[in-house]
Formats: C-alpha cells, sequence, structure tokens
C-alpha cells in the first residue's frame, strides 16, 4: 500500500468517487460519522464497488495532517499533466478557451484554492512550472473540494516556451502587476486568454513578465497593497467570465 496516497475530506474523496472510481482503492470512514453525507458518499462507494472501512479519528490524525473529517481514502498516485497533454487539450477544446498560470506559487493552500476558482470559472487547465511550485498532494486535493480531479494541472519544463506557443495559437497573454498602468477592468478578455499570476511577493519572473502581451493590475483602495494570489487569481478569471457572459447578449 505504499505506492497509494491517501486523500481526505468529504469533498474531495466524493469527486475522486465520482470522476476516477477506479483510482479508489479503499475507503476508511470515522466510526462516528453517520450522516447523510456519508451515506451519498457510501452510495457511490457501493456503486463502484470500493471498499469501505472503519477506524477510530485518533488513528486517522495519525494518517494525515489537517481536518480530515473522518474520510479518508487510498488512491493510485496523482495525474499531473504533461505538455503534449495540454497541446491534445488544446486541440480538443470548444469555444474560447481560459487558462490560469501560476509562476512560483509554492503554497498548496493557495494551488489549491487556485485549482478550485479556475474550475468555477470555466478555465481549461492550469498551468504551472515543473520546479519551484506547488504540485498536487492531500493538502491541495482537500482546499479544492474536487476541482483538482475535474480540472487539469500541466506542469511545464519551460514556462517561457510554453507561453510562447501559447500566443502562436492565437491567446493573448495577460499579466497581473502592482505598477501596470492598466486597470484589470479595462482590459479586453472575450478572446483566447491566459492569466497570468505571480509569487505573492515577488511577483512574476522577469522572463515570464516579458512574454505578457499586456500588464493590468487590480485597483486597491485601502491600506493593503496587495491581495492574496487565489483571491487575486478568482477577481481576474471572473472578470473574464463577466466579459464574455456579456458579449453574448
Amino acid at each position: 500500500m505504499s505506492d497509494l496516497e491517501k486523500i481526505y475530506g468529504v469533498h474531495a474523496v466524493e469527486a475522486l468517487l465520482r470522476h476516477h472510481p477506479k483510482r479508489v482503492k479503499q475507503v476508511w470512514l470515522a466510526e462516528s460519522r453517520q450522516d447523510p453525507r456519508i451515506q451519498a458518499l457510501l452510495a457511490l462507494a457501493a456503486e463502484s464497488r470500493v471498499s469501505v472501512g472503519n477506524c477510530e479519528r485518533r488513528e486517522m490524525d495519525a494518517w494525515v495532517e489537517g481536518v480530515h473529517q473522518g474520510v479518508v481514502a487510498e488512491v493510485s498516485p496523482s495525474q499531473v499533466w504533461g505538455e503534449a497533454m495540454l497541446e491534445e487539450l488544446l486541440d480538443r477544446s470548444e469555444g474560447v478557451p481560459l487558462l490560469l498560470v501560476l509562476d512560483g506559487v509554492t503554497d498548496p493552500h493557495n494551488l489549491g484554492a487556485c485549482l478550485r476558482t479556475a474550475d468555477a470559472a470555466g478555465a481549461l487547465a492550469v498551468i504551472v512550472p515543473k520546479d519551484k511550485s506547488a504540485t498536487l498532494n492531500a493538502t491541495v486535493r482537500k482546499v479544492a473540494c474536487g476541482a483538482t480531479e475535474v480540472i487539469p494541472l500541466v506542469a511545464v519544463t519551460n514556462l517561457a516556451r510554453t507561453l510562447e506557443k501559447l500566443q502562436q495559437r492565437g491567446f493573448w497573454l495577460v499579466g497581473t502587476a502592482g505598477e501596470a498602468e492598466q486597470e484589470l477592468y479595462q482590459q479586453d478578455m472575450t478572446g483566447p486568454t491566459v492569466l497570468v499570476m505571480g509569487a505573492e511577493g515577488k511577483g512574476m519572473r522577469r522572463l515570464t513578465r516579458e512574454h505578457c502581451d499586456y500588464l493590468v493590475r487590480l485597483p486597491m483602495a485601502g491600506s493593503v497593497s496587495s491581495l492574496n494570489v487565489s483571491v487575486a487569481a478568482g477577481v481576474c478569471l471572473f472578470e473574464a467570465v463577466r466579459q464574455r457572459a456579456g458579449k453574448q447578449k
């Protein structure tokens, strides 16, 4: 069982059972949980013929770091997409694609929150560099509330080269920078768009910044100079959603 990952939390485990049941090898429940959400989860497990066992909460506490909600699943290793899969995804996409790039975001909580928001906004994928970036783990899955099972996370070797390829495919690259002259709400994002977010504090790396077609900033009215990257990504993604919805009317 050493090659299996432990995924925890009701939403994360339920999403796995719904979308990738073959990856789930065993579900463990705290003996005290018998509520309707658990009954629904048990029904999914039974439908997929996944074994369910019971154990004590203190045993679960030793398995994972975080709030497991009395639900832990042992699953086959996480799937992170590669560059070739990104090309295939773009070839199959319909409508006007929206992508999110996270340059140097190393906090798994932020990555999980960004994946959750990107999925909610209808983004096609989230792209990160292979080095110096958070990747899929139990914390990311828990924070993402199931989004990791439906939106691809693509890890690329050379982010600058990937951005160039996206430009060649007709995407406009919109980067966020606090010192940018143009505000987010002045930027047209109704066409194929890549939103590029940098790490908190450092922002985008120089080469990433140089590849952006446009730089925008979020208007800040208070004393705080910047937003958490996952919050800023949510604001930008749903501004793109708002613009596209308006164009369709």
